[in-house]
């Protein structure tokens, strides 16, 4: 299956003044593709939150996006430190923002749940010391 079309944001970490552009520059992309209303509301949402637990967890990474005919896939590969405990990461409300974080408003523990709620397909793999990697995938029929 052939891309309709390809992008690579690489996001750094506690670069809380740029938090969001990736994601606006997604929606705008998508917007100009014509994609619906209702993906296109749930592919930002869900870029979104990982874009911020980019910025706020890891020690940096990218967030790719890919179109196909079908489906919108976003994938987030970040550096360290990864998640101990994937089932309490989940849980709505838990966060291990820092001070700074929670100071701006962040960190209220549903990046990974609204991800979650938001895509038609989730993954998650984490390795402490190593890092985290996100797949999203979000179908257009």
């Amino acid at each position: 299956m052939s891309e309709l079309m390809k992008a690579s944001y690489p996001v750094e970490a506690a670069d809380y003044t740029s938090a969001g552009s990736a994601s606006a520059d997604i929606k705008r992309r998508l917007k100009k593709l014509g994609i619906s209303g209702d993906v296109l509301r749930r592919v930002a949402v869900a870029s979104y939150e990982v874009e911020l637990n980019l910025v706020i967890h890891s020690l940096g990474g990218v967030l790719d996006l890919s179109v196909y005919p079908e489906y919108v896939q976003l994938v987030s590969t970040d550096r360290g430190p990864g998640i101990p405990d994937l089932s309490l990461a989940m849980r709505e409300g838990w966060s291990t923002a820092n001070d700074e974080a929670r100071s701006l408003g962040f960190g209220a523990g549903m990046g990974l749940p609204n991800m979650k709620r938001n895509a038609d397909g989730f993954d998650i793999q984490s390795t402490v010391g190593v890092g985290t990697t996100i797949q999203m995938k979000f179908n257009l029929t």
